[in-house]
């Protein structure tokens, strides 16, 4: 019999599961200030607290380009192998102490070579720094498995080559791809190479769709492109009316394709107007695979914990719900079948049981 009653130190317990996190949105505010100091890059304050402030009201203007705007800054000290591997070593490190056990983090290696670094030099350093957050983790009793999916860019030329780059890198912690960037007026059937190359060297890969863009961008992505999940994807609503799912809808919650749902972002951006109208509850009671998500733990000033106590507080979420969300993740991650199982049936479930 699960409780009734879910506070936060029981959400804080629960295992979590997130699919769509990037990396240059989770920094550490005092790591930012730290880092920026050291290679002489103004910060909008220098004091933690103020910074964190600062990136959260900046990006809650309802624009998508002001709330990617707000990465100049954590780019700008991500042009390092040291900057790297540190930010990456304490991305894991803060998803091990928020109770997550399974991530998967991304990020655009074409965004971190102003400094002089190779892409594969950046895509290494990332994987070095994962994989010494991991073994903390797990000397200190809260085990992690992260796994990497590498963007590109769609508003530029590089994404075949971040594609590349993921087939290079996929025996080596990479597990999958994505295209990121302002989605209006880029659609993703301009990389359509890119797509055909992954699908045919066996690289699962998801797409922001159904964000900035309406229902085109997401029938462009699974139908055209083939995703396997969907980044965000609250538009799909669109092709819901009083309950009734149209073609689009039903193919996708049909075919089992995630959407990797990030409530407060999308407050942040204006693609919802609370977290208790988010579609997130309505597509999950529809049986949609719905997932949740951070998207940007800076930037959204949030974390797994948070969000799930902001669904329970202001959406009626039960634990249920919860497990329902993380099972989802799980199977719908980019690693194989066995280890997905692993994860759902020994850790995620017992503790959940556990936590009761």
């Amino acid at each position: 019999m699960l409780a009734t009653r879910v506070d936060a130190d029981l959400i804080r317990r629960l295992p979590k599961a997130v699919l769509h996190d990037h990396l240059d949105g989770g920094l550490r505010p005092a790591t930012l200030v730290e880092l920026a100091a050291e290679i002489g890059h103004t910060l909008p304050t220098t004091d933690p607290d103020e910074l964190a402030a600062w990136y959260f009201d900046a990006a809650s203007s309802g624009d998508l380009v002001r709330y990617i705007a707000t990465f100049e800054h954590t780019l700008a000290v991500m042009q390092t192998e040291e900057g790297l591997r540190r930010v990456a070593e304490e991305y894991v490190l803060d998803l091990a102490a928020d109770g997550v056990v399974y991530g998967e983090v991304r990020y655009a290696p074409e965004l971190n070579v102003k400094g002089g670094l190779t892409l594969n030099e950046v895509v290494e350093a990332v994987q070095e720094g994962l994989a010494a957050g991991m073994a903390k983790a797990a000397a200190a009793g809260t085990p992690v498995r992260v796994g990497t999916l590498l963007c590109g860019m769609r508003m530029f030329d590089r994404v075949r080559e971040a594609a590349e780059l993921a087939v290079t890198y996929r025996d080596a912690g990479v597990v999958g791809f994505d295209i990121a960037g302002a989605e209006d007026g880029y659609p993703a059937v301009g990389h359509l190479d890119a797509f055909e190359y992954l699908r045919g060297e066996s690289v699962p890969f998801t797409i922001h769709a159904g964000e900035a863009f309406g229902l085109p961008s997401i029938h462009q992505a699974v139908q055209a492109c083939g995703a396997q999940r969907i980044g965000h994807g609250v538009r799909i609503t669109e092709d819901i009316v009083d309950g009734k799912l149209g073609r689009l809808a039903s193919w996708v919650r049909d075919r089992r394709i995630a959407l990797e749902m990030c409530p407060t972002s999308n407050l942040q951006t204006g693609c919802a107007t609370s977290i208790a109208e988010h579609p997130i509850t309505a597509l999950k009671e529809l049986g949609f695979r719905v997932t949740l998500n951070t998207d940007n733990r800076l930037v959204s000033g949030t974390t797994m914990t948070r969000e799930m106590s902001l669904l329970v507080a202001e959406a009626g979420w039960t634990v249920e719900d919860l497990r329902t969300v993380t099972v989802n993740a799980l199977k719908s991650a980019f690693i194989p079948f066995d280890e997905r199982k692993a994860l759902i049936e020994d850790v995620v479930l017992p503790g959940y049981a556990s936590a009761l």
